[in-house]
C-alpha cells in the first residue's frame, strides 16, 4: 500500500487541523513563562529609571559638596559702560569706575590706484609696516602682484600686525589697512615697499593713530591697550563697551548658591516623582506600577529618608534649619524668605552644614555616600538588576526545556496520526472490496 504523505488524505479527517489545536494547546504552556520574561524585562527598565533618578539626585548633591562654591563671588555692575567677570582671586568689594577712552586700532589707507586687478609690481619686493612703538614688520609682494594680491598676501600672513581691505573712494581704489590690535603702540603709523613702489601712504588724510583705554578705578588712573582690562581690580576682568561713569560691586555669588540648593531640592523631588510612578496603584483600573511592593524601592525610600532627616554638627543641623522641609508626601519645600536669609547672611555655615570640614561630614557628602552604596556593584539597586537578570536567565533555560518537550509532543503526534491516517485508509480500502464482493456474490445468486 502506498504511503500517505499528507495527514487526512487516507483517512478523509482534517488530522492537520487537529494538530494545529493540539500544538497550540501545547504551545500555551509557554504564555506563563513568557508573562515571567516580560515582567522581569520591565522590572529591569523600571530600576534603570530609578538609577537615573538616583544619579541625578546624587550630581545634585555633589555641587552642594563643594565648598568653593560657597566662595565664589560674583560681579554687580551699574550702567552700560562695561561688563565685569570675577575669578578665585577676587576680594569683596566696590569700586567707582570711569571710562574716559576706549582703545582703538590704528587705521591707514594708501593713494589710489586707477585698477584692483592690474598688476603693479615688477619684481618681488617687501612692503613693511611701522607701528607706534618703532616696530616693524615685513610681508613678501610677490612680482606682478595686483592691488588685490597685495592685500591677499597681508592677510594670509599671521604676523604682519594688520588687516587689508580695498575701498573704492569713487575715482580709485584704495588699499584700506587697520592694526590687528587695539593701543597705541599697536597702531600703524606707515608703511614703505623695498623696491619702486606702486603707492604710497596717504598718511596726511587717513592716518588715524590708535589710542590706549584710559579708565579712573576708585581715583586711580589706569591705561589699556585693549578693552579688556585685567589687572585693574584684583582677579576681575573689566571689559569696556562705552566712555562713562559705572560702578563695579565684587560680593558673595549667593545665585550659585541657591541655584545649586534649588537643584538639590528639585532632583530629590523629581527622583520621588519616579518613585511614586513607579509603584503607584489604581484602584479603579487595577493598573500597577513596575515596581510596587519591590524590596528594593523600600530600602532606597528608606534609607534616603533617614539621611535627609538626619542632622550635622554646626549653627546649621538639619534642613529644616535654612528653610527646607519634609513634607507628607515625602517631597521637600523650600521657605523662600528664610532659605535667602541663611544665603545672604550665613554662607560659611551652609558650606559646613552641606560641605562640611571632611568628606561626607556634611549633608550633602552623606547624601552622595548614601546614593554610592545604593549604586555600587554590591549595592541595593544593583542587586535587584542582578537578581532579575538571573531570573531571565533562568526563564529562559526553562523555555527553551519547554519548547523541546512540546517538539517532542507535537512529533509523536504527528507520528500516531500518520499511523492512524494510513489504518483507516486501509480499513476503507478492505471495506470496499468486501462490499464489492458481496454485491457480485448476490448478483450471482440472483441469476441463479
Amino acid at each position: 500500500m502506498a504511503s500517505i504523505s499528507s495527514l487526512g488524505i487516507g483517512s478523509g479527517l482534517d488530522l492537520n487541523g487537529l494538530l494545529d489545536q493540539l500544538q497550540d494547546a501545547e504551545r500555551g504552556k509557554l504564555a506563563p513563562i513568557e508573562r515571567q520574561l516580560e515582567t522581569q524585562q520591565t522590572k529591569i527598565s523600571a530600576y534603570g529609571q530609578l538609577q537615573t533618578a538616583l544619579s541625578a539626585f546624587q550630581d545634585a548633591a555633589d555641587v552642594l559638596n563643594d565648598s568653593s562654591l560657597y566662595e565664589s563671588l560674583s560681579t554687580n555692575v551699574g550702567g552700560e559702560v562695561l561688563s565685569a567677570t570675577a575669578n578665585g582671586e577676587a576680594q569683596p568689594g566696590s569700586y567707582n569706575v570711569t571710562v574716559d577712552t576706549l582703545a582703538t586700532r590704528g587705521t591707514l589707507a594708501s593713494e589710489g590706484v586707477t585698477a584692483q586687478d592690474e598688476a603693479l609690481t615688477t619684481t618681488e619686493q617687501t612692503l613693511t609696516f611701522t607701528f607706534g612703538d618703532g616696530s616693524t614688520q615685513g610681508v613678501t609682494i610677490a612680482a606682478d602682484s595686483s592691488l588685490e594680491d597685495i592685500r591677499d598676501a597681508i592677510n594670509a600672513s599671521e604676523e604682519s600686525g594688520v588687516n587689508a581691505t580695498i575701498v573704492f573712494d569713487g575715482t580709485d581704489y584704495r588699499l584700506a589697512l587697520s592694526s590687528s590690535e587695539t593701543g597705541a603702540e599697536a597702531s600703524i603709523t606707515n608703511f614703505s615697499f623695498s623696491d619702486t613702489a606702486p603707492f604710497a601712504a596717504d598718511i596726511d588724510n587717513t592716518l588715524q593713530t590708535g589710542t590706549d583705554a584710559s579708565l579712573n578705578v576708585n581715583g586711580i588712573a589706569i591705561t589699556s591697550p585693549t578693552n579688556q582690562v585685567e589687572g585693574a581690580i584684583q582677579g576681575v576682568t573689566l571689559n569696556l563697551q562705552a566712555e562713562g561713569d559705572s560702578t563695579v560691586k565684587v560680593e558673595q555669588d549667593t545665585r550659585a548658591v541657591r541655584e545649586a540648593i534649588t537643584g538639590f531640592v528639585d532632583a530629590y523631588n523629581d527622583l520621588k516623582g519616579t518613585i511614586g510612578e513607579l509603584t503607584s496603584f489604581n484602584a479603579e483600573t487595577g493598573a500597577a506600577g513596575e515596581l510596587l511592593g519591590d524590596s528594593a524601592v523600600r530600602t532606597v525610600e528608606s534609607r534616603l529618608r533617614s539621611v535627609l532627616g538626619g542632622g550635622v554638627e554646626g549653627q546649621f543641623s538639619m534642613l529644616a534649619d535654612i528653610g527646607i522641609s519634609l513634607q507628607r508626601d515625602g517631597t521637600l519645600e523650600i521657605d523662600s524668605g528664610k532659605l535667602d536669609d541663611a544665603i545672604a547672611n550665613d554662607q560659611d555655615a551652609l558650606s559646613a552644614f552641606f560641605a562640611g570640614a571632611a568628606d561626607n561630614e556634611g549633608m550633602a557628602g552623606q547624601v552622595n555616600q548614601t546614593i554610592e552604596q545604593l549604586l555600587g556593584s554590591n549595592g541595593t539597586v544593583s542587586g535587584a538588576i542582578s537578581g532579575a537578570e538571573t531570573r531571565i536567565e533562568s526563564l529562559g533555560e526553562r523555555y527553551t526545556r519547554m519548547e523541546q518537550s512540546i517538539e517532542q509532543t507535537i512529533s509523536r503526534y504527528r507520528t500516531q496520526f500518520g499511523q492512524l491516517d494510513s489504518m483507516i485508509a486501509q480499513m476503507n480500502q478492505t471495506s470496499s472490496y468486501l462490499t464489492q464482493q458481496f454485491d457480485a456474490l448476490d448478483a450471482q445468486l440472483g441469476r441463479d
